[in-house]
């Protein structure tokens, strides 16, 4: 398990842009779980359909990709997570502010330096989005 202080170590992402609360369990290289806690005071519900608070479809695809570079990433690593692509995503269900956003994400593909992983995002029970996604690292140095 990964909290919010362990998660700060290893993304680059800080308000309003980190968005995963919590890691709750992992197989290194394989697969992730997490989650984010949806709250009505997100800064994005002040634009977005503000008499019908909807999250935003973009930030849930880009929570998961932050999910999954928690799975590449480490924290004595340098490098920044990339997202370099989506494919085959689609939009279930709408997330409101009370929900809770849980992340699984697993390894479908690893090519060189791009990682293609399935990615699904339910609330109670039920997906919200899942697609694929790629991703890359950027190694400094």
């Amino acid at each position: 398990m990964k909290d919010i202080d362990d998660i700060l170590k290893i993304l680059p992402h800080r308000y309003p842009f980190l968005l995963v609360d919590r890691i709750t369990g992992y197989e290194e290289g394989k697969w992730i779980e997490g989650y984010k806690n949806v709250t009505i005071d997100e800064i994005f519900f002040m634009g977005h359909f503000p008499h019908y608070p909807v999250m935003p479809g973009v930030l849930i695809v880009e929570s998961m990709a932050q999910t999954a570079g928690l799975l590449f990433m480490k924290e004595d690593e340098e490098g920044t997570p990339l997202f370099l692509g989506i494919d085959k995503l689609r939009f279930k269900k709408q997330v409101r502010p009370g929900d809770r956003l849980d992340y699984r994400i697993e390894v479908k593909n690893i090519h060189s330096s791009i990682i293609v992983v399935s990615a699904t995002a339910k609330v109670d029970g039920k997906i919200a989005v899942k697609g694929e996604l790629m991703l890359g690292v950027n190694k400094k140095g």
